[in-house]
């Protein structure tokens, strides 16, 4: 039996923004060329970097220390770098900054020289050319964890390629911040409402791994960001669901009659 990858820590954010009639979430689609889940439509997302665990990040870090962020994720250390990794990414493929100043307000950047400046730094940090710690540190910033709420846990099944595993978080999208994406590892953005999405899925016009359409279909229950980020912070332990891919090629979830038989590495493919 070929060797099982061991996945690899990853965090993911899915933005959250009140709208009439409801509220919608912020969607990338991912390159066609891309190697990972090419063409998907996911929420902004990657691995842990060496950094996102860093002395230097979690001195900029506020409203949550590593004890209280491991004990949440159920590890003994580092789980504040899921928090950071989560913010980063978003930054990075959404250009969305999850930051705030010393008064505790959400950074802006809706004026043209300032959001300028932060595109500038954008590249940089997705380059690894500017630590997001130097840039928090330049501009006077740190990191409100306390805005972003856990809420779900994904392992990539046995046998794929490349696997993650990767912790879900939800945070309200700042007000006066505009997405757009990177034209690299994504090439389009949109706000759409969950069950729009859904259907959009049904009628193959939005392709969609496991986890995002679970994520989608939690969302939909409910009908403002208030009401979804409240429900979720209710939640308690957070379980880890590890699909599997069947014989039949489909992917099953723990408590669906092919699960056991799929047995832990069996098939191959990503969520």
């Amino acid at each position: 039996m070929a060797d099982v990858l061991i996945p690899r820590p990853a965090a993911t954010v899915t933005l959250v923004r009140d709208a009439p009639g409801g509220f919608e979430v912020l969607m990338m689609q991912r390159n066609f060329k891309s190697v990972f889940m090419p063409g998907m439509h996911v929420f902004p997302g990657g691995a842990v970097d060496p950094h996102d665990n860093s002395p230097e990040i979690a001195a900029l870090c506020a409203g949550l220390d590593d004890a209280t962020a491991s004990r949440k994720l159920g590890i003994a250390g580092g789980g504040l770098a899921y928090w950071v990794a989560a913010i980063r990414e978003s930054f990075e493929e959404a250009g969305i900054l999850l930051a705030s100043n010393a008064a505790g307000e959400i950074v802006t950047l809706d004026d043209a020289v300032r959001a300028e400046r932060f595109h500038a730094y954008r590249q940089r940090v997705e380059h690894g050319e500017h630590p997001l710690s130097e840039m928090l540190r330049d501009e006077g910033l740190h990191l409100p964890l306390h805005h972003m709420t856990y809420f779900s846990h994904w392992i990539t099944p046995a046998g794929a390629p490349r696997r993650y595993d990767t912790r879900f978080f939800a945070a309200v999208a700042p007000p006066s911040q505009q997405p757009l994406h990177d034209n690299r590892e994504t090439i389009n953005h949109v706000w759409v409402r969950p069950g729009e999405a859904l259907s959009l899925h049904k009628q193959k016009k939005f392709d969609m791994r496991t986890p995002t359409l679970h994520t989608l279909r939690l969302f939909a229950e409910h009908d403002n960001a208030e009401t979804l980020i409240k429900s979720l912070r209710a939640l308690g332990d957070i379980p880890v669901i590890e699909p599997r891919i069947a014989r039949s090629g489909r992917r099953v979830l723990p408590g669906d009659p092919e699960y056991e038989a799929a047995g832990t590495a069996a098939g191959r493919g990503t969520f």
